[in-house]
């Protein structure tokens, strides 16, 4: 057997047999050959790896413009809420908290435990739609607007890259270079910086997950009494050094799922970043001299060719192509096609906010049937959501007989079931808590207790006795309904069964 490759504009691999099987029919385990790559078709493959499968190292290009500068401002908004969301309390509670390991959730101040994972659900459900009804109509809005990595990205670590290496150009010569004094201290100084704030973005994250406090004191404490706390401190700021100095955009194109569900969900009158063909077609540089009357009576188009809206792009595509996974509506080439449309005095917009009807019908964005339903199903999940939220007890209560007891029979003939109650106090406040037999008439008492008093956030665990009369009992067993009280107010209604003789 040969092995024979050859470039025919990608890399061909095929297996030869020996003449004298050349005429064999193909066996069912006969490897299939390897399908050709058309590298002059850009969904054929992506442009951070080139033909031999190796990444491209993206040197986007410094931008400015009007959408840049409402980024960096929106951008500035997101970050001081980011890192001053730990420390915003709502009524004693953090504005946000997501502690998996004691199962503690806070949202807006209002705290969420396992017993409410139905709320979760449906909490969960109303998101997803409103994802589904925002991307149908806005396109990956959110991921070149809001997202945490393209934020933290293009408006932190990039400007610090610029910053300390200059623009593209100047990176690309600078990463060419030999080492030297310059380069080394440009490299190291940029990696501490980003290793000192992807530690602080860790520790941020942390502070959502275990609470401000909790952080200051495995800062604080010796290092010996939170090694699985510093662990975690460690492992996050290793985890952002590597998304942000190293990973890059392939976060966004191979790691977020986000940018495949686009697929589904646009259609032709979704708002995505787009590139007025019928306006830019056909392509071709401005000659000196040459007015835009002159291009079109020529057959040509107000696309100049200059390539600025690929050497701006983070993610290395040409959004002249058309709608592609990799773009994450980040709007530089928008920026940059608009400055460079003004240079030329061409009117501005010939990369912007449309649909594919807006470019091919001149259509405005339309409120679609299929939009309409997602509404629908979005309003009715929301209600339901609203409906739990406001019938939302601030106590969880659970009775069960105790395990392995009987029925008792009293001296005064009526006969006693024992029960144990768990409580869980879901508020951040004390809460003393009356248990009442309201169905049959009898008796109820704590056992060692007069009452029951919940510490805050806490779970309480008591023994409850109840006697019944021999004449509300039913043979076997009787129907209980048990109304838990805090303050002469009613929080839940308990039922279960008072076991007796059978007779």
């Amino acid at each position: 057997m040969r092995l024979a490759a050859g470039w025919t504009g990608a890399a061909e691999i095929s297996y030869i047999e020996p003449v004298t099987e050349l005429h064999k029919p193909p066996q069912p385990d006969d490897e299939p050959s390897v399908k050709s790559v058309d590298w002059s078709d850009f969904r054929d493959h992506i442009a951070t790896a080139d033909r031999e499968g190796r990444r491209q190292w993206m040197y986007p290009r410094k931008v400015s413009g009007q959408f840049y500068r409402w980024r960096t401002w929106f951008s500035w908004l997101l970050l001081v809420i980011m890192f001053a969301g730990p420390f915003i309390t709502i009524h004693g509670n953090p504005l946000l908290l997501m502690n998996i390991v004691e199962r503690k959730f806070v949202v807006l101040g209002q705290i969420f435990w396992p017993q409410d994972m139905i709320i979760f659900a449906v909490a969960t459900l109303v998101f997803f739609t409103g994802v589904i009804i925002f991307t149908a109509a806005f396109g990956r809005l959110w991921c070149g607007w809001a997202c945490p990595q393209t934020v933290m990205m293009e408006m932190v670590f990039r400007k610090i890259e610029y910053f300390i290496e200059g623009d593209a150009p100047s990176q690309r010569e600078l990463n060419r270079a030999p080492w030297n004094a310059q380069k080394i201290a440009k490299k190291i100084s940029k990696h501490a910086i980003f290793f000192a704030l992807s530690f602080l973005v860790g520790n941020v994250l942390l502070s959502y997950l275990i609470g401000w406090q909790q952080l200051s004191q495995i800062i604080t404490d010796p290092p010996a009494r939170h090694f699985v706390g510093l662990s975690f401190m460690v492992a996050f700021s290793l985890l952002f050094y590597g998304i942000f100095a190293r990973f890059r955009e392939q976060a966004c194109t191979f790691i977020c799922p986000y940018g495949r569900f686009q697929s589904v969900l646009l259609d032709e009158n979704s708002i995505v970043v787009a590139y007025d063909h019928k306006r830019g077609e056909k392509r071709a540089p401005l000659k000196r001299a040459q007015k835009f009357g002159e291009r079109r009576f020529a057959g040509l188009g107000d696309c100049v060719a200059c390539n600025q809206c690929v050497s701006v792009c983070p993610t290395g595509i040409d959004i002249r192509n058309g709608t592609q996974l990799e773009c994450v509506h980040c709007t530089a080439c928008m920026d940059a096609c608009d400055t460079v449309m003004t240079k030329i005095g061409s009117p501005r917009g010939l990369i912007r906010y449309a649909s594919l009807n807006g470019i091919e019908r001149r259509e405005p964005l339309r409120f679609t049937p299929r939009l309409a339903g997602y509404c629908v199903i979005l309003f009715v999940l929301s209600v339901v959501l609203g409906l739990m939220l406001f019938l939302r007890s601030d106590v969880e209560a659970t009775v069960l007989r105790a395990p392995g007891s009987l029925f008792q029979q009293m001296p005064d003939g009526h006969y006693s079931n024992l029960y144990t109650v768990r409580v869980v106090n879901k508020t951040s406040r004390e809460m003393p808590v009356e248990l009442r037999l309201e169905n049959p008439a009898g008796s109820l008492s704590v056992m060692g207790q007069g009452s029951i008093v919940v510490a805050a956030q806490k779970l309480s665990e008591s023994s409850v006795l109840i006697e019944l009369d021999p004449a509300a009992m039913k043979s076997g067993t009787t129907a209980l309904v048990l109304g838990v009280y805090s303050g002469g107010k009613k929080l839940q209604t308990l039922k279960t069964a008072f076991i007796g003789p059978r007779n």
